[in-house]
């Protein structure tokens, strides 16, 4: 071999080490970005990122469809896009984007970027210093109820859009669409799963 093609293949070399990791790096940080596949009727794409991306911390999918599967994200973007005023619209946008300052203050990025393990940690912080949603009769509210936050809020519509999704009702809850005798005085082990009707 002669000098100049060994110094051609060691140039080659040396600027492959060189360039792998960041290749390297940029793989990691595309499998680790966030992508909406859908195109929101209210929130902008950041604003739909956070709400993915919490629906997901709140309602992984385990050997059950997670949130995310049954299109709750989607679901709670119709439901604000549809049935809130401006005022609440308006309300919802700065609830968003004060949680993520938050984010960023305390760990560095807004919510959709974060870690699993910070997710998390937000979400248990979050958990502990919401206000609860007081007990309700008959689906009226014992108590004069107090604003319960944005995180507390949005966990109460995830899983609102979780348990009414038509998966849920007809695949993983107990369906009967077409409910068959009376049998007032049965045993609860004879019931089952949770019943969708």
């Amino acid at each position: 071999m002669d000098r100049r093609k060994a110094l051609k293949k060691a140039g080659l070399l040396a600027g492959a080490t060189i360039a792998m990791p960041s290749l390297f790096s940029l793989l990691q940080s595309c499998k680790n970005e966030t992508r909406l596949d859908w195109q929101p009727e209210f929130f902008t794409e950041d604003e739909a990122k956070t709400i993915s991306a919490l629906i997901d911390t709140i309602l992984p999918t385990t050997d059950t469809p997670g949130g995310l599967d049954v299109k709750a994200d989607m679901f709670i973007d119709k439901v604000v896009a549809q049935t809130y005023d401006a005022e609440g619209q308006q309300n919802m946008r700065n609830a968003i984007a004060e949680f993520n300052a938050s984010c960023k203050e305390k760990y560095g990025a807004v919510f959709p970027e974060l870690s699993d393990a910070d997710k998390t940690a937000v979400l248990k912080e979050a958990e502990a210093s919401s206000p609860k949603f007081n007990p309700g009769v008959w689906g009226t509210t014992v108590g004069d109820q107090q604003p319960v936050g944005f995180y507390r809020s949005m966990k109460s519509m995830a899983i609102w859009a979780y348990f009414t999704s038509e998966e849920m009702g007809e695949n993983v809850l107990s369906y009967d669409p077409i409910p068959g005798t009376y049998e007032p005085c049965k045993p609860l082990s004879e019931v089952g799963n949770r019943w969708s009707l």
